[in-house]
């Protein structure tokens, strides 16, 4: 089966305050994902599933489809809240969707292989769908995913604190877990640290690897987020700010000894547009690249 590229794209963008997976940031008007979906093309991958708020379908197809379909196969799936809760009853008040691996159920009947999962908002930088395709084209299957690795100090906004999981190996270079670690910012003289729960700032080695959502699956982790789901749900649903998320369920993957997770890391450049000050800092940094023959000018020219 050909691996497929899934973008998680229905998120609100609450801390940003627009639709950011549409905001322009390239020279001729392209989006942070059009960056991922081109750069994933040139890597390898011959179909892109976009999972999407139903409600933006229309404005998606109008801006991505007529620049993407010549060159990669474009499917759409629709995140919704009650997608996989049919046994429950969702309290009234829930607003969000349950997380992103409620979203991956939403690729049942459109994800047949290998696949790899990023987000929208993210640039990921060529050198990680290059790592991925490899990865889930010799070594993926159902007992064997991966984590695309980055290094912390190329995760970091200029313009606040973020949220990072670090990433625990084995021996092995083997996922053992990814700790949540919330606040973190730079300090002065090149120090990161994050805040505990006490609000103590901890130092963090600036080289330490962190998941940014980018992960390579088997097929079947779509059946194992099923089987999950069901277990959460009985526990959680009555929680209206409980979330469903790709690395808790990588993480019981782990713990059942189900298999193992490769930690594969990655010299690409990672771009983020958590705040809306970001914004200007990475379109220069594109504009770089551009300039540098990274990227052309218009990607789909």
């Amino acid at each position: 089966m050909k691996p497929t590229l899934v973008i998680l794209a229905a998120g609100m963008a609450s801390r940003y305050g627009s639709m950011k997976q549409m905001e322009s940031f390239g020279p001729s008007g392209e989006t942070i994902l059009e960056y991922s979906v081109y750069d994933a093309i040139q890597a390898g991958f011959e179909k892109v599933v976009f999972i999407i708020r139903e409600e933006f379908h229309q404005e998606f197809r109008d801006k991505f489809e007529a620049k993407m379909l010549p060159k990669i196969e474009v499917e759409y799936v629709f995140q919704k809240m009650t997608t996989g809760t049919e046994k429950y009853e969702i309290p009234a008040d829930r607003v969000k969707p349950f997380g992103t691996a409620q979203a991956i159920l939403c690729c049942q009947g459109k994800v047949h292989g290998p696949f790899a999962v990023i987000n929208a908002d993210d640039f990921y930088g060529r050198d990680a769908f290059v790592k991925a395709i490899d990865f889930l084209k010799n070594r993926a299957n159902e007992q064997t995913y991966a984590s695309i690795a980055y290094k912390l100090k190329n995760t970091l906004s200029d313009n606040g604190s973020v949220s990072r999981g670090e990433i625990i190996t084995n021996e092995k270079g083997e996922l053992v877990g990814i700790e949540e670690r919330l606040k973190i910012y730079k300090k002065d003289a090149g120090k990161v640290v994050y805040l505990d729960e006490n609000e103590h700032e901890v130092e963090m080695n600036p080289e330490t690897f962190v998941s940014m959502n980018f992960f390579c699956f088997d097929k079947s982790f779509i059946d194992l987020c099923e089987k999950e789901f069901d277990e959460f749900l009985s526990k959680n649903i009555s929680d209206i700010k409980s979330e469903f998320l790709m690395p808790k369920v990588a993480d019981i993957f782990i713990k059942k000894g189900m298999g193992v997770i490769e930690v594969i890391p990655t010299d690409s450049v990672w771009f983020g547009v958590t705040y809306k000050e970001d914004a200007p800092v990475v379109q220069e940094k594109v504009k770089e690249l551009v300039q540098n023959s990274i990227y052309p000018n218009n990607l789909w020219a």
